[in-house]
């Protein structure tokens, strides 16, 4: 590393490990009550969001490797589109998404995800798959999307903490 850039990881790696970063950092300390909050009907809770952001990385990235799932990665997965792209019920119930939940679910994606994103092979960068809203992607595209998506969702947990109803 030289002059504070570290040419070793993809220009992908370093955007996903400054918005997943502030993600984490925004929801950091949070309370059961918090990650339950949600802003109105029908919006997603802070932890239904960042648990989602989870699913994708972990769905997208199991498509992208075929790695299997264990039960609990599978549920974690679904909730790539389960209850935010579809009508369907979220996989976890508010009872369920827990600060320990939450942290696992982040953790579990970080594990799978992070040597495909640092060192993606040509063979990840160029294999298509099925994205959360439906378009086939390429590999390259997966790993566009995970540079952004936790900090769309990171200021969207900023408004909801923002909000004069927000749990204390």
């Amino acid at each position: 590393m030289t002059g504070g850039y570290d040419s070793s990881v993809t220009d992908f790696a370093k955007s996903w490990n400054l918005s997943r970063g502030r993600l984490k950092a925004e929801i950091e300390g949070f309370s059961h009550a918090q990650m339950s909050y949600r802003i109105q009907p029908g919006a997603l809770s802070v932890g239904e969001m960042v648990v989602h952001v989870a699913g994708v990385e972990i769905w997208f990235n199991s498509q992208l490797t075929g790695r299997e799932l264990s039960p609990e990665e599978q549920r974690v997965a679904k909730s790539a589109t389960e209850g935010v792209v579809n009508d369907n019920p979220f996989p976890f119930s508010d009872e369920e998404i827990t600060p320990e939940l939450v942290a696992w679910a982040l953790d579990t994606a970080e594990s799978h995800l992070r040597s495909n994103i640092e060192n993606p092979s040509p063979e990840f960068l160029a294999k298509e798959i099925k994205s959360a809203l439906g378009p086939i992607i390429t590999g390259e595209g997966a790993l566009a999307r995970f540079a952004f998506h936790p900090g769309y969702h990171q200021g969207q947990v900023y408004l909801y903490k923002t909000s004069p109803d927000f749990p204390a």
